[in-house]
């Protein structure tokens, strides 16, 4: 079997890295064909929302335990059979009139996802050691993010013209060249495997999920994003049915917000060094301060420019929080990289899953004065989980666990 080594090694890194936001796009990309598809379909706006929570659910759920398999059984051909299933899913989407099916097959998508992207994590902490590895652990999150900036764009683009099918035809030859790519440069990068041990794996996900700033730091990553998710959910509706434009207006509207969740985790990654704890205090307090003055102003004037300046400026707080947060617990137990960096993700998401659901269809998200309560809701979660971490890390016998 091919494996990586120092000859092929940054290759295969950068096959990684374009690799990653296939997750975003997997999640993103369909976000301004909401509409139409509800129209196409004949179901409602929460079956259509439906199916990116069920992607959401069964992604987060299938990281909880994939990473204990790739670490058992290797990385490389998981993968490529996974691309090779993902590539067919997306094809069954497209020929079908079925919202059930289109269920089925995102739940799929969500289980193919998460071992790709388990996969694809676990090779930085495998072949890279020392600085450079977390290097490597900033930047993806980094790169991740760049789904979210380029994917709801791009599907307005695809939605306005070619219509909803075209966003899931776009997935299947970018995982089809990504599988090409793979297969002739990529390899296994697990040094060893380590045999499948039920006892085993579940002390080792004890251990990780009783640390508590672990623990915390899923709550923490699951609400942040859930702003975003809470953003595509209900964006195309009120864009699209409520100021009346396009698609397109959509995918740029998501634009402005990927690209300020950029741009926040690029801040983190530059800020490395800096003070853990006042950096994610310092950001959740902005951003309740964001929120109240979208939720005030909201009675004097209220456009999608005002929305969109607000959701610019929390996401970029956002992007900057997530980053900060989820390089620390990647690298937490780099002895079971697969396994922590799926708890990692997989439990924001099912965090995230829930808290975006449950708020877009609670508050039936309409207008500015609707996103900023949902948006406040989640930064006092997020500021009550940061009280709790604060006091675990001034207990004396945590002071050593934690690190910059």
């Amino acid at each position: 079997m091919r494996r990586v080594t120092d000859s092929n090694r940054n290759i295969s890194a950068i096959l990684a890295f374009i690799l990653i936001p296939i997750s975003g796009f997997a999640m993103d990309v369909y976000v301004p064909s909401f509409p139409a598809m509800v129209h196409d379909l004949g179901t409602s706006v929460s079956n259509v929302r439906l199916t990116m929570t069920i992607f959401l659910i069964s992604y987060g759920l299938s990281q909880l335990f994939v990473g204990s398999i790739i670490d058992s059984y290797g990385r490389y051909k998981l993968g490529l059979a996974s691309l090779a299933a993902f590539i067919v899913t997306n094809l069954v989407i497209v020929s079908t009139r079925s919202i059930e099916l289109i269920f089925v097959m995102r739940a799929l998508q969500g289980f193919l996802i998460s071992i790709i992207m388990v996969s694809k994590r676990s090779l930085f902490i495998d072949v890279f050691e020392g600085d450079k590895q977390k290097h490597y652990t900033s930047l993806l999150s980094v790169v991740w993010s760049a789904a979210p900036v380029i994917a709801p764009f791009l599907g307005g683009y695809l939605q306005h013209a070619f219509a909803w099918r075209a966003n899931f035809y776009f997935l299947a030859i970018y995982a089809f060249v990504m599988l090409l790519l793979e297969l002739r440069y990529s390899g296994e990068t697990l040094p060893r495997t380590k045999p499948f041990h039920l006892g085993s794996i579940v002390n080792t996900y004890k251990k990780m999920i009783t640390a508590p700033d672990f623990a915390y730091g899923i709550v923490i990553l699951g609400l942040s994003y859930s702003m975003a998710i809470i953003f595509g959910m209900s964006a195309p509706f009120f864009i699209e049915n409520v100021f009346h434009y396009s698609p397109v207006v959509t995918g740029y509207a998501a634009l402005s917000s990927g690209i300020a969740l950029l741009l926040g985790g690029m801040l983190s990654k530059s800020m490395i060094a800096r003070n853990f704890m006042v950096k994610l205090t310092t950001a959740n307090l902005l951003q309740a301060a964001f929120a109240v003055a979208m939720f005030v102003t909201a009675s004097w004037f209220s456009s999608i420019y005002a929305i969109m300046f607000f959701v610019i400026s929390l996401h970029f707080l956002m992007g900057f929080m997530y980053n900060i947060y989820f390089t620390y617990c990647l690298t937490r137990f780099p002895e079971n990289a697969g396994v922590s960096g799926g708890i990692t993700s997989g439990g924001g998401y099912i965090v995230t899953s829930f808290f975006s659901y449950l708020l877009a269809n609670t508050l039936n998200i309409h207008n500015q004065q609707t996103f900023a309560i949902s948006y406040m809701i989640l930064i006092v979660l997020i500021g009550i989980m940061l009280l709790f971490l604060r006091a675990y890390l001034n207990k004396p016998k945590a002071v050593n666990t934690f690190k910059e």
